[in-house]
């Protein structure tokens, strides 16, 4: 199992945002995270990297307690997981390479040479190989969101979470980004997606987690 939520709560400011949450996601799963503005998802996600503890319950992510897990465990945690933000929070002062560049060096490696080959693997990968001298500014959305993907992609995660990664770009590319996380979860890694868009769900089957009232409900596949 990669993921187990067992009777989870969790609070924000001493508010129940999230209760009596249980779920199971095994390895190579789609799953898309469905709800209104404020209703949990992005909590959720915050719950899986550390960034929000769990108040009770049980909660195992990857080889990872997340009910017990100490402070200086989260750095370890983090570098298994592709983050891949609507907004894209790229470095604006510095090329392409050296985004990815930097994170290599945050997670540590150090053979520069190795670094720049992968760096170069991971553009090939999302479709971006002549990118790497550019500047942000310089990119359109849609590769702006590729180089956030390719940045996920850096440490071989397990688990990429992906919220709204298309809230900014116009259906077309939209539709690019989406081939691009489906094809990257069709060869293994699990893909965790918060998303308003019920096309992009439709067209892309996988696991539905429905928001409402402070707890999660799972939308079970229609009988034949």
């Amino acid at each position: 199992m990669l993921i187990s939520y067992k009777n989870v709560e969790v609070h924000q400011a001493e508010q129940i945002v999230l209760r009596n949450v249980s779920f199971d996601i095994e390895p190579g799963q789609m799953v898309y995270l469905l709800g209104r503005v404020g209703c949990g998802k992005s909590t959720l996600m915050k719950t899986f990297y550390g960034e929000l503890p769990i108040a009770s319950g049980e909660a195992q992510f990857l080889d990872y307690d997340l009910s017990r897990i100490k402070r200086k465990q989260i750095p370890f945690l983090r570098r298994k997981i592709g983050i891949v933000f609507q907004d894209f929070q790229l470095l604006i002062d510095r090329s392409v390479e050296d985004n990815l560049l930097f994170v290599l060096k945050a997670t540590g490696w150090k053979d520069k040479r190795v670094m720049r080959e992968h760096v170069q693997e991971v553009l090939e990968q999302v479709g971006m190989a002549d990118k790497a001298y550019k500047m942000p500014h310089q990119l359109s959305g849609g590769e702006q969101q590729r180089i956030v993907i390719a940045r996920a992609l850096l440490n071989s995660p397990e688990v990429i979470l992906a919220d709204e990664p298309t809230g900014n770009l116009d259906h077309e590319t939209g539709l690019e980004i989406m081939e691009l996380l489906s094809a990257i979860q069709q060869a293994g890694t699990t893909v965790i997606m918060s998303t308003h868009n019920l096309e992009w769900v439709n067209r892309f089957p996988g696991r539905k987690f429905l928001f409402a009232s402070g707890e999660i409900t799972e939308e079970l596949p229609a009988a034949l």
